[in-house]
């Protein structure tokens, strides 16, 4: 299968994998035959990529960093969480969450095992989501890069938990800004903004509260917004002033903001953001900032692709060492002609480079 984007569909493609709702719940089943209208429908709820399936790329299966079920119950428990205090706070009611920490350790304990199970620590998360569920798929995100992150530096087991919990809830403190202001699809105005910017303080307000949440793990939410130049918020914190859990959600923030799609811009590929972070040095960590690009996949199992050569080819592996430099399945060549497919290692052909990403073949 590979990955295209939904403006390519055609009636009668057939999706490879499954297509996700706001709760993680299958929209779409992998296997099903499109037809138009669901086409449209696909483009409606802002799913602008999907994997399909092809004869000439079949045998080829993504593997996401963690599994599906693992992340569709970790989207749920978020969803259920953020929603819950949403409407509580909608109707001026006060609820119960005694065991929050307790059981977003279980969720974390689950992703933290199957991140320990690679043999690589690459990470790739597939992006098939409706656009509504941006803020509970967000967190489960910024909480598996996170991980990721933390063990790239070393932290130990209970050091990966604190600062797991903290990464799934660090935005926590949104279900506290009016909805119209989060959901809005224009530029916000500065009172707007204002607001939004108390997030981080709500959140670390709500998380302390818990009982079986540690301290570090709020300081998540309080500080995922601070940057080492002192230019962040909500307290213009500098360098060392941010804890290292700060620093690392901080970073894995930044990074699936930008490579999610949102109501007012396409998200970006995965080195066009690891581009854009690498231009805001003074804003972060150099030395987190390499060991992550070292540990996500920049051109994902299925992508189409462009190549110096000017044949068209699709991502069959990553090359662990030189994630930048992958193995892909020319099929077409450079007069859009299809051909005998073949593959190129392109860590060892390195006068062929990947020109342009998620071409239509």
């Amino acid at each position: 299968m590979h990955i295209t984007q939904t403006t390519y569909l055609q009636p009668g493609d057939k999706l490879g994998r499954p297509v996700f709702t706001e709760t993680g719940r299958v929209l779409v089943g992998a296997g099903v035959e499109l037809t138009a209208g669901m086409i449209r429908r696909l483009q409606e709820l802002g799913i602008e990529t999907v994997y399909v399936s092809d004869s000439r790329t079949d045998d080829i299966v993504p593997e996401d960093s963690v599994s599906d079920e693992t992340r569709q119950r970790a989207v749920q428990m978020v969803h259920d969480t953020f929603s819950s205090m949403i409407e509580a706070k909608k109707w001026n009611r006060t609820i119960s969450l005694s065991r929050l920490g307790t059981e977003f350790r279980k969720a974390f304990e689950d992703i933290l095992h199957e991140l320990q199970d690679r043999k690589e620590l690459l990470i790739h998360l597939s992006k098939i989501y409706t656009s509504s569920n941006y803020l509970y798929t967000h967190s489960v995100n910024v909480g598996i890069y996170s991980a990721a992150l933390g063990m790239a530096v070393g932290l130990n087991r209970n050091q990966l938990i604190e600062l797991g919990i903290g990464a799934m809830l660090h935005d926590i403190g949104k279900t506290m800004v009016p909805l119209e202001i989060l959901e809005k699809p224009g530029a916000l105005t500065p009172a707007e903004f204002s607001e939004i910017k108390k997030h981080p303080t709500y959140g670390y307000d709500i998380l302390r509260e818990f009982p079986d949440i540690p301290l570090l793990s709020a300081h998540c939410a309080l500080q995922h917004h601070e940057r080492i130049d002192g230019s962040g918020y909500p307290r213009g914190l500098k360098d060392n002033e941010i804890h290292l859990y700060g620093k690392i959600v901080g970073l894995a923030d930044v990074y699936d903001a930008l490579i999610s799609n949102r109501s007012y811009r396409k998200g970006y590929l995965p080195h066009e953001a690891l581009d854009i972070i690498f231009a805001s040095t003074d804003k972060y960590d150099m030395d987190l900032m390499t060991k992550f690009r070292n540990h996500i996949v920049i051109y994902p199992v299925g992508m189409m692709v462009a190549l110096s050569t000017g044949e068209r080819a699709v991502v069959v592996d990553v090359n662990s060492k030189h994630p930048h430099r992958p193995i892909v399945r020319v099929l077409k060549n450079e007069k859009g002609e299809n051909v005998k497919p073949y593959e190129i290692d392109l860590s060892t052909h390195l006068s062929v480079m990947v020109t342009e990403c998620e071409d239509p073949l």
